[in-house]
């Protein structure tokens, strides 16, 4: 795999909010880090997309998601060297693998397809599009948001990946998310009190 698309093995829970355009996903995440006390990885597709509006009046391309996934990538890795137990991510590779396929025929990179299958999170929250549609310079397809939403979750059916739901308004969500976060946090830490006890045990006996 490409080193640039690969994850850094840190020891923390990762956090995904999954799912189509002005769905809450970046509120959500900023709620979400100050409630853990942690920081949050936005999503670098905006900023670099953006700039290529601004500069060239141009949308995205084919061409620009392997420097978007990079760039996604290099964010995750720097920030989760500095969250505490948990990082929330608003993106991963996987979205943008769930994009490449409904934007460009099926297709997707090979290296973007790789690392997105590889790279693992312990959670993924999938924003449903009970929320109103925001316009932006970037946005496009209001019309096809519910085709969009069957994409991303087909897509976590099909590689078996852990998630939930969310529906509602912001404060249902919000409370939603915790409730299942904690869980994964607690489930973690008596998984490594567990594993502790084991060595220590074996410790003992020598």
């Amino acid at each position: 795999m490409e080193k640039a698309l690969k994850q850094t093995n840190i020891n923390i829970v990762k956090v995904v909010l999954f799912g189509p355009e002005s769905t809450g996903k970046t509120t959500l995440s900023k709620q979400l880090a100050r409630h853990y006390n942690t920081v949050w990885a936005p999503e670098f597709a905006r900023d670099y997309l953006q700039k290529k509006w601004n500069n060239e009046r141009k949308t995205c391309e084919n061409s620009d998601l392997l420097p978007i996934a990079r760039g996604q990538m290099e964010l995750e890795n720097r920030l989760a060297k500095k969250a505490d137990k948990i990082l929330i991510c608003d993106t991963d590779l996987l979205e943008t693998k769930v994009y490449s396929e409904e934007y460009y025929g099926g297709f997707v990179d090979a290296k973007l397809e790789e690392a997105a299958l590889h790279n693992t999170y312990n959670l993924y929250l999938l924003t449903y599009i009970d929320t109103p549609w925001e316009e932006d310079d970037l946005r496009d397809r209001p019309e096809l948001r519910l085709e969009m939403f069957n994409a991303f979750e087909k897509t976590l059916k099909n590689y078996n990946r852990p998630y939930i739901l969310l529906k509602g308004d912001k404060k249902l969500r919000f409370e939603t998310a915790v409730k299942k976060i904690d869980e994964v946090l607690n489930s973690k830490s008596n998984l490594q009190s567990f594993s502790q006890k084991l060595s220590d045990d074996y410790t003992i006996k020598k």
